[in-house]
């Protein structure tokens, strides 16, 4: 992956971002009522959860400037697209989420594991990542 790559990429995760969480924080019920599940009682903490995802979405375009330089916000969303997934399952596993949650996976988690792992990856082969 090219570093032009790597920067196309993060830019378009930062507007998918973006866009995603001014949706959650504007239109919080609107997601529920899209996959016919209950509204939370509290939307409150779902747009909390918008206003995280927008706010992931500066950090995405930042590192857009210089992948290879800001590989530390790469990490930390990809470790997010990793959580998030793990637990909904958990969550789904023990009855606590209705299926309808696996929706936005999709777009925010799943679709952005190759790309971000090559940027990853890419860093960790060029000896910017030290693990240790």
């Amino acid at each position: 992956m090219s570093t032009k790559q790597m920067s196309l990429t993060l830019r378009i995760a930062a507007i998918y971002n973006l866009i995603w969480g001014a949706w959650v924080v504007l239109f919080p019920n609107h997601f529920f009522e899209l996959v016919g599940m209950e509204p939370p009682t509290h939307p409150m903490i779902w747009q909390g959860m918008g206003m995280v995802i927008g706010v992931y979405g500066l950090g995405y375009w930042w590192a857009a400037q210089a992948p290879l330089t800001h590989w530390p916000i790469v990490v930390v969303g990809f470790l997010g697209k990793i959580f998030g997934p793990l637990g909904f399952l958990v969550n789904y596993l023990t009855g606590v989420v209705p299926f309808g949650f696996f929706f936005t996976l999709i777009t925010n988690d799943f679709i952005w594991w190759i790309p971000f792992f090559l940027i990853i990856n890419k860093d960790y082969k060029i000896g910017n990542i030290k693990w240790i």
